[in-house]
């Protein structure tokens, strides 16, 4: 079983899937909620996110959520560091190789569907990538549609999120096919990255994650609490390239809480240490031709 101490796709250890990153990583429940949010403009971009370049945030936008503007993001590189193939074993990363002052923001699961959230992204124009799991983004595909529309990229996260390496590959492929098959059909991509729930992940889950279509499987370097960061590494401090993993949760996973808070402290802590907020996806070659790029028919393409 090819678990714990292992090395991603640039040689940097992904250490400590155990009890501890079982806590600070993805712990949503598969519960459900009501309703179903405004569907918002359709996918066109491979990738899982829209067409259209937000505008950067003006002073204004940040005054009104009380914070400071981040560093301006730098153009996204034009080679990029990432490149991904669409044959062979599929890579593990937890940050990327730039020399620029950016970090990366993921947020998972799916089980807290803030409508003030959105708004705060929408003026803001920070960027994230959403890892979705079905079993908790079913009652209301449409609130995830509205943050796609902003940009921001949908990928797969499994269906029910169990700890992968505990089951057969079989069901490990139930899995993570079941979840691509879905939101590829509700977001009109198929996604091109994976995250593991916890963590945890073997040798099958590499081989599944490779049939059912993503071509690379995304650790974190750092992880979101509720006012502050939780680091992997013993100088406590962000790095470039870094990827944070954070969730979308609410007051009753946050202690009383809310997202927006929640994510307002992320920003300070990047703001506080100098960074800039890039997009994940800006920083990674997709392959010219592959699973990812076979998808299921878009059903919301014109």
């Amino acid at each position: 079983m090819e678990r714990q101490q292992r090395r991603g796709a640039f040689g940097v250890a992904a250490t400590g899937v155990a009890v501890a990153l079982a806590v600070s990583g993805c712990g949503a429940s598969g519960g459900s909620e009501p309703g179903r949010g405004a569907l918002g403009s359709r996918p066109t971009a491979r990738g899982g996110a829209t067409t259209s370049e937000p505008r950067v945030a003006g002073p204004a936008d940040w005054r009104k959520w009380g914070e400071r503007p981040l560093p301006a993001a730098p153009a996204p590189p034009a080679d990029k560091p990432v490149k991904l193939s669409a044959t062979g074993p599929v890579p593990v990363f937890m940050r990327i190789p730039t020399s620029q002052k950016v970090v990366f923001i993921t947020v998972d699961d799916g089980l807290e569907k803030d409508p003030r959230f959105v708004t705060m992204l929408r003026d803001l124009k920070v960027p994230i990538t959403m890892f979705l799991m079905n079993d908790v983004i079913k009652s209301d595909y449409g609130y995830f549609r509205q943050l796609q529309a902003l940009g921001n990229h949908v990928q797969n996260h499994t269906l029910h999120h169990p700890v992968m390496s505990t089951l057969t590959p079989a069901r490990q492929k139930e899995e993570v096919c079941g979840d691509q098959k879905i939101l590829t059909e509700e977001y009109g991509t198929a996604p091109l990255l994976f995250r593991p729930p916890y963590g945890a992940y073997d040798a099958a889950t590499k081989a599944v994650v490779g049939e059912c279509g993503p071509r690379a499987i995304v650790w974190w370097r750092e992880t979101m609490q509720i006012r502050s960061i939780d680091y992997q590494l013993p100088d406590k401090k962000l790095h470039p390239g870094d990827i944070i993993l954070a969730h979308f949760r609410g007051p009753s996973e946050l202690k009383g809480a809310t997202m927006t808070q929640m994510f307002a402290s992320l920003l300070r802590i990047i703001q506080r240490q100098g960074f800039a907020v890039a997009r994940l996806e800006d920083y990674i070659q997709p392959p010219s031709r592959s699973v990812h790029a076979l998808g299921l028919p878009d059903r919301h393409r014109q």
